[in-house]
């Protein structure tokens, strides 16, 4: 067997959402597993909605992801000078022809074949056939390039997730594979480029199947070798419609910058239309090692945020706590928050981790440990009442004595609840309100013992 060789060919029209992320993944994890090779190829053909911001975005997420490719970047606007010799090529076997159709001509004629109801179609008056005389070609109209697409028979193939797909070529007109000002166009670039680089297997979106019948016949035309493909259903957003940006789908990037782990992200795009008995949580190895093609179901994913927290959480949980505290140190900084003006940082994350599932959700938790707390006046009506205060006092007068460590201070509070027969809450919220700003956290010992004994004293001297 040949070596595996894929690639992923986005256009640099856009950021990479989390379709082109799957896509990538898809070819990425099938040339891993077979030992093969991952080519990145942008496709920049359309030079007016190409920009050198959304290639760097491109190449941004595929770095953060770390789909790190073995060949490339290859840029298709620095291979014309390829694309004009094969299709010279061409012009001279007769596979393609010059048509001098006009814009107005084209229109006339999509006009007449709407009013019979028929399909709107290159009617083939500059195909050159045997026995046909074409017309003496008009001057001053610069000449379109058709491919000379085969009139009889199917083009078929047997697609790695949606099985057999034949279409009569009587259903396909003759291409345009290069405008009138000479630049090739996409469906031809492709052609080229899948033939040059030896690509053996082409997964992506099913956006593309109308395509490949153009394409297969193309590179048949060509004398090349057609490479099987796979071509993956859509993604859907939670309610069930296309994924868009108001689902989200603007960047990767924005994952990131939301808070996920690339490993989380990782984990949930290969389950989008690709499965592994009843697996749900793996490593990017265990993917590697068990994707193939045979699974990709043939049916649109959809796209279900809950599970990706749920996920993100998970992969939150198992990081070293060292590693962990340094992606929110790094997120506090960006805030220009000091962590280091404060309790040690990975004893706050430690504390806080099982209830957050983004990294900004646990930035944000944490933060109240390295900055000014005031709580609401509000808060502090609700909690610090005249029923409370007295026990307050007092937990304050022991709290400058009591050893401080978190059996102690939780000791103490059961003392002061005792002592004043309160309920729990009805210390445990004054004091989260007092210290925090917030009434929801973990255990209040062992946030009164990870502010310190002195913040603690000084905040209860405060408000007391």
């Amino acid at each position: 067997m040949k070596p595996v060789r894929t690639r992923f060919a986005p256009s640099p029209t856009g950021y990479l959402h989390i379709g082109g992320a799957r896509t990538a993944l898809f070819s990425w994890a099938y040339a891993r597993r077979h030992g093969g090779q991952f080519i990145l190829r942008i496709e920049d053909t359309d030079v007016a909605r190409s920009t050198p911001e959304a290639v760097q975005a491109i190449l941004d997420g595929m770095a953060w992801l770390e789909l790190t490719h073995d060949e490339g970047p290859f840029y298709q606007m620095q291979r014309m000078d390829r694309y004009r010799e094969v299709i010279q090529q061409m012009l001279a076997a007769g596979t393609a022809y010059y048509c001098y159709t006009t814009r107005e001509e084209l229109d006339a004629l999509r006009a007449e074949q709407e009013a019979r109801k028929e399909k709107p179609r290159y009617d083939g008056r500059w195909r050159p056939e045997a026995g046909k005389t074409l017309p003496t070609p008009p001057a001053g109209v610069p000449p379109v390039i058709r491919f000379r697409n085969p009139k009889d028979g199917v083009v078929a193939w047997d697609d790695a997730v949606k099985g057999r797909i034949e279409i009569a070529n009587a259903e396909l007109d003759d291409l345009i594979i290069a405008r009138a000002d000479g630049t090739p166009t996409y469906n031809f670039c492709v052609c080229v480029d899948d033939w040059d680089m030896g690509i053996t297997h082409v997964i992506r979106g099913d956006d593309h199947v109308n395509n490949t019948p153009r394409q297969i016949n193309i590179l048949q035309a060509l004398g090349a070798e057609v490479p099987i493909y796979g071509h993956l259903s859509m993604i859907l957003g939670d309610d069930g419609a296309k994924l868009s940006k108001r689902h989200g789908a603007v960047s990767v990037m924005q994952y990131d910058e939301d808070g996920f782990l690339k490993e989380a992200v990782i984990n949930y795009l290969a389950r989008l239309g690709w499965s592994h008995g009843d697996d749900e949580i793996f490593t990017r190895e265990q993917f590697v090692e068990w994707f193939d093609l045979d699974h990709i179901t043939a049916s649109a994913a959809q796209f279900n945020t809950e599970k990706l927290l749920w996920l993100n959480q998970h992969y939150m949980k198992q990081l070293p706590v060292a590693e962990l505290a340094a992606h929110i140190k790094r997120r506090l900084a960006a805030r220009g928050i000091d962590s280091d003006a404060g309790p040690s940082l990975e004893k706050a994350v430690a504390l806080y981790v099982d209830r957050c599932n983004t990294l900004n959700v646990l930035a944000d938790a944490v933060e109240v440990f390295y900055t000014t707390v005031t709580p609401s006046a509000e808060l502090l009506a609700q909690h610090l009442t005249e029923e409370t205060r007295p026990a307050l006092a007092d937990f304050s007068a022991g709290i400058a004595e009591v050893a401080w460590e978190i059996p102690a201070i939780a000791a103490l509070i059961k003392e002061t609840i005792a002592r004043h027969g309160l309920k729990m809450p009805k210390l445990a919220m004054p004091l989260r309100a007092i210290l925090v700003g917030q009434t929801q956290t973990p255990s209040v010992d062992a946030v009164i013992e990870l502010i310190g004994r002195d913040r603690v004293l000084a905040a209860l001297k405060k408000y007391l």
